[in-house]
């Protein structure tokens, strides 16, 4: 098991600066540890499954189908956004559905909490450009959503001022460094943890200025709700596939679903401009629950699935809490 009596300012090497490792660099620099970020990748970080992602951070809306745990770290990570980020989007998520899928809007409903419902006039007053789509939807106020290949680059940036070290096109393994080493790799990591998979996640990305959006629009889909995330300069983001597959790309079926929920929130999505289609690869063990691994002087995080973003903060807190005072999240955490 690692020592959990190091001094505070223990030097601390992370590899991987994706969310995971971001987020671990970036509380361990502020706890006083000398930290350095590794990343076999360039700055522009376009290889990560964090530059795919789609921000979301909506631990209420993610009960649906997740496990309580992803919950509970999904609304303590939001009180660590808002720390360290204060001016993080936190204008809530809309669930909407149309009249065919009112089954499913109920089960959402009854799977969920944290929400309230609007009629046609809430709708309209949250969401003018919405007025006279949808009857009704659930709100949840307290959620947010963010930009991943802004936020990013923002949390490399709190990183070096609080006295991190990030160095790219650094290819490094565990067995290259000294004292506490933190992987966070992702699917890179399954020469030493094979059980990994990748979960492929495709969006498409999409201009129009006839659309305003001020939060994330879930509209609930008989397979998995599709979700229209509004991004800067007149950007939305269309996403939330899960595919069991490795490869990369996006296929004509989910272009075409993508897009035609899009078009089924707002038909004027049906005259913008496609500006990227793209997927990454989510690593996720075969529960799909995030996992911290304690093996000798190593530290693993991995598993966060779908939900990086959304978790990722928690997890980092956890790793300091057990490297500072030893503290185990018996959830989380697996010691070898």
């Amino acid at each position: 098991m690692l020592q959990t009596t190091k001094r505070p300012d223990s030097p601390v090497s992370i590899i991987g600066a994706g969310i995971a490792g971001a987020w671990q660099a970036l509380l361990f620099a502020q706890a006083g540890h000398a930290v350095t970020l590794h990343e076999r990748g360039d700055a522009a970080m376009t290889d990560s499954t964090s530059h795919w992602a789609g921000g979301m951070l909506a631990p209420w809306c993610e009960a649906e189908v997740a496990e309580p745990i992803i919950s509970r770290l999904g609304q303590r990570s939001l009180d660590i956004w808002r720390r360290e980020l204060p001016d993080t989007p936190f204008n809530g998520s809309l669930v909407v559905a149309h009249p065919r899928e009112r089954n499913d809007f109920e089960r959402f409903a009854r799977m969920t909490d944290g929400h309230r419902r609007l009629d046609a006039t809430g709708v309209a007053e949250l969401e003018p450009s919405l007025e006279g789509r949808f009857r009704d939807a659930l709100f949840f106020p307290t959620e947010g959503h963010v930009e991943p290949r802004r936020v990013l680059p923002k949390l490399h940036e709190r990183i070096r001022a609080a006295g991190g070290t990030i160095k790219f096109d650094s290819d490094v393994s565990a067995k290259d460094l000294d004292g506490i080493v933190i992987d966070c790799r992702g699917l890179g990591a399954r020469d030493e943890q094979p059980e990994l998979r990748g979960v492929k996640g495709e969006m498409i990305l999409i201009e129009t200025g006839e659309v305003r959006l001020a939060r994330p629009v879930r509209l609930i889909h008989p397979r998995w709700p599709l979700y229209v995330i509004p991004r800067e300069d007149n950007l939305f983001m269309l996403g939330a596939t899960s595919i069991e597959a490795e490869d990369t790309g996006v296929s004509v079926r989910s272009a075409l679903e993508l897009l035609g929920a899009a078009y089924a929130v707002h038909p004027a999505f049906g005259e913008a401009r496609i500006v990227e289609f793209g997927s990454g690869l989510r690593p996720a063990f075969p529960d799909n629950l995030p996992r911290i691994g304690i093996r000798g002087g190593q530290i693993s995080v991995n598993g966060l699935y779908r939900h990086g973003f959304l978790i990722a903060p928690a997890l980092a807190e956890l790793t300091l809490q057990y490297v500072q005072r030893g503290q185990i999240d018996n959830e989380v955490m697996q010691c070898a």
